[in-house]
């Protein structure tokens, strides 16, 4: 209680005379209220005595109270007024400290950069006069690291860098040529006048020098190569050197000895330095085999490593072990890329068998790529993961059937791009240089069957075999050009050798042929285009041939299907749909000759002026040539394709153009309106030539006494012939013989002619009387 009023006192609230006034009387309502009015006067005493003690103490902490504050107002003002006022100066003074000590250390790590710069620049120029190139080119290096921290710092610019700049350039481009001089010492090219020439006599002139030998004095001016090397490396310039040496090595050495087999490269050792040249053998054969090859390479890659190549060399964060390298290896990196290519190209791929039995002999080549690659891995001019030249040596199946299948599309190719009109006969019974297919393997799933065992197979009889021809499913006989007779050959020839190939060659052969017939129908209709619409007898060659190629596609498939191991075996090896392609190319070839001789028939009788008016004679005149034009035409057309088409096509692509020459001429004629008797004669006259001379066409066999029945077979082949000779007996005939032959419409004139054009004809060949009235009314 002392203590509250203590603080309210102090606090403005009471003050000490009004609080013991209060507390007093406070004290004495209660006295009053609670004890009898005796004992009132006791108990006043009683507390009063108690309360002054406390009120005392209250006093006393007042006091302590407002001295208290009093101390703090006073501390307040004096921090107010002088602390705050020296912190403030103190941070300000503190801050500029700060920044002049920043200015400084940065000052002071300026300068010692700059001495840094200076001081290895002079050590770079006194360690290269004494031909120490490694500590120059480190001091280099240093002074250039240097000079890049400088640059980098931002927000200050300083003359002298550029001036220590433009003397780290001067430095670095004096001790690189010193560097380079010292290697055009170490390593010396005698080339050919004419650079970049690839002959063999151009190349006998190249020379390679290696002065770097150790020399057997101490006094030398020639530095050792390690420390050339070394500090090409540093300066980052070893990659160009090695670069350059790496491109005249192959241009000079390494390809040369791949290109040209008679080379040989001759090593000759002297006191201060290895030479390298060539020397060319006499006798050499065409192409050289990749073990000589290899044997060559490797004697250049060994002694250039016994030299030159088994220098070790420092360099950090190629990520390398130990972060060295040997020079071998760097070289390697740099050319063994193009090198293998060239290998692959210009050596193994001459060796790559051409037929499937010289496989077995390519395993010495495989094994001979094999122990080059296993030298120059130990030579460390390849990584241990490199096995490019092994990988394409060892897929000997693939790139043979690649190269056997391209070496197959070329000769396709020129044998369809070669003449057509040099040709072969071919019969029935003619044999051609064709694999013999007769003896299957013991291995073969079938064998050969005859017609009685087929029968207990529950297989259909056709018949006895003696009734079907030796002839039967042959060829007819005639003229195909040669190339295609070699096609086909090349075609059985390579899926003769598919059947002894692996299953995978197997397959790229066969579809190979396919591609090659393929390309026939693409190549030879736009290759001889002009000749196949110009020349019938290439036409007639051309049509042959596609019946040729066609003809043999039937059974293609079907005689290798028992030779092959599995793929060709499976019975999806066939070309039977690949015949009606051939067929169609053929006969629509055929055809657009025929409908172009068609047309000049028609043209040459088109100047016959419509066979009308023949008593005039010009007319007449012009008639006759033109059926002697038409005649002429079919004979050339057929001392043309005389022994070339076979029979039954000869006879009907002759008989057809004849028909159009018959049915052209007769309907000019029946289509007269007025035939007089003397231009009937001479109607007469032309059309008994079209009747004698029109069977003389029919001769495709070159024997006379042989070419008899087809002539008398032409109502067979024409078929307007019939009709053509009752028009000339209808031009020389009377009323009643007309009306004989027409027999009611059951004779042979009602089998020519229809009523309307036998009525037509009488009209115009007889005026107007009763007998023709009476015989047109019977032709009805």
């Amino acid at each position: 209680d002392s203590l509250v009023a203590a603080v309210l006192a102090h606090s403005g609230r009471l003050d000490k005379e009004h609080l013991g006034a209060r507390v007093r009387r406070l004290s004495c309502r209660v006295m009053l209220s609670r004890c009898p009015q005796g004992e009132v006067c006791t108990m006043i005493n009683k507390k009063y005595s108690e309360f002054l003690p406390s009120m005392q103490s209250a006093e006393d902490l007042v006091a302590q109270v407002d001295r208290l504050a009093d101390n703090i107002d006073v501390l307040r003002a004096s921090i107010e007024n002088e602390v705050q006022r020296d912190l403030n100066v103190a941070a300000a003074e503190f801050t500029e400290l700060k920044q002049q000590l920043e200015r400084d250390t940065l000052v002071l790590s300026v300068l010692k950069k700059l001495q840094e710069v200076d001081t290895a620049l002079k050590e770079c120029s006194s360690a290269l006069l004494d031909k120490q190139f490694v500590a120059a080119a480190q001091q280099l290096q240093q002074a250039r690291s240097s000079l890049r921290s400088l640059e980098s710092r931002g927000g200050f610019e300083l003359k002298i860098l550029k001036v220590l700049g433009v003397e780290l350039v001067v430095q670095t481009q004096n001790i690189i040529y010193y560097l380079r001089e010292e290697w055009r010492k170490l390593v010396v090219w005698k080339l050919p006048p004419s650079k970049g020439s690839s002959s063999l006599e151009a190349v006998m002139l190249s020379e390679l020098h290696l002065h770097t030998v150790p020399p057997q004095e101490e006094d030398t001016a020639v530095p050792p190569v390690a420390a050339v090397l070394q500090a090409l490396a540093v300066l980052g310039e070893l990659h160009s050197r090695l670069k350059d040496f790496g491109q005249l090595l192959l241009q000079y050495i390494l390809e040369p000895l791949i290109l040209h087999p008679s080379l040989e490269p001759v090593t000759e050792e002297q006191p201060d330095a290895f030479i390298l040249r060539f020397r060319s053998q006499e006798l050499a054969l065409d192409k050289a085999s990749p073990v000589e090859v290899f044997g060559k390479i490797k004697l250049v890659f060994e002694v250039l490593h016994k030299y030159l190549l088994n220098v070790s060399l420092k360099q950090p964060g190629e990520g390398r072990q130990e972060g060295t390298v040997t020079l071998a290896e760097l070289l390697g990196e740099l050319i063994w890329e193009e090198l293998s290519d060239c290998l692959i190209h210009n050596c193994l791929v001459n060796s790559i068998p051409t037929n499937s039995s010289q496989l077995e002999q390519y395993k010495e080549v495989i094994e001979s790529t094999e122990e080059f690659e296993r030298a120059l891995k130990k030579m460390q001019v390849l990584r241990e993961d490199t096995t490019a030249l092994l990988k394409y040596a060892c897929n000997v199946d693939s790139h043979f059937a690649n190269k056997k299948c391209q070496d197959v599309i070329m000769e396709a190719r020129n044998l369809m791009t070669s003449e057509i009109h040099n040709t072969v006969k071919i019969t029935p019974d003619s044999s051609v240089a064709l694999p013999d297919l007769s003896d299957l393997s013991s291995g073969d799933p079938l064998t050969i069957q005859s017609p009685s065992s087929l029968l207990h197979n529950r297989t259909v009889d056709l018949g006895s075999e003696s009734r079907l021809s030796p002839f039967t499913l042959c060829l007819p006989t005639c003229r195909i050009s040669s190339s295609v007779q070699q096609l086909v050959e090349l075609a059985y020839h390579t899926l003769q050798e598919a059947t002894a190939s692996t299953d995978l060659c197997c397959l790229q052969l066969f579809y190979c042929v396919r591609n090659i017939f393929q390309l026939f129908c693409e190549v030879v209709p736009t290759y001889h285009r002009e000749n196949l619409q110009k020349l019938p007898q290439l036409a007639a060659i051309h049509h042959n041939n596609c019946m040729y190629i066609a003809h043999h596609l039937l059974t293609l498939g079907h005689q290798f299907r028992y030779r092959s191991t599995s793929v060709l075996s499976s019975g999806a090896a066939t070309f039977v749909d690949m015949v009606p392609a051939f067929r169609k190319l053929g006969v629509e070839c055929f055809l657009t000759q025929m409908r172009v001789q068609k047309g000049e028939i028609l043209e040459r009788l088109s100047s016959a002026r419509n066979f009308s008016n023949m008593d005039d004679e010009e007319n007449y005149c012009a008639a006759n040539k033109a059926i002697k034009q038409v005649l002429h035409q079919l004979r050339r057309l057929g001392m043309v394709w005389q022994d070339v088409l076979p029979v039954n096509v000869y006879c009907k692509a002759m008989g057809t153009l004849l028909n159009t020459a018959l049915a052209e001429i007769a309907t000019r004629i029946a289509a007269l309106e007025d035939i007089s008797a003397e231009d009937a004669d001479r109607l007469y006259s032309l059309c008994r030539i079209m009747v004698e001379e029109g069977p003389q066409v029919f001769i495709p066999l070159l024997e006379e006494n042989k070419n008899k029945k087809f002539q008398e077979e032409v109502p067979v082949y024409v078929q307007k012939w019939m009709t053509f000779k009752e028009l000339m007996i209808i031009l020389q005939a009377n009323l009643q013989e007309i009306v004989d032959q027409w027999a009611d419409g059951k004779g042979p004139l009602a089998e020519a002619f229809s009523a309307s054009e036998v009525k037509s004809l009488i009209r115009a060949l007889f005026q107007n009387t009763e007998r023709r009235a009476a015989a047109l009314a019977k032709i009805k």
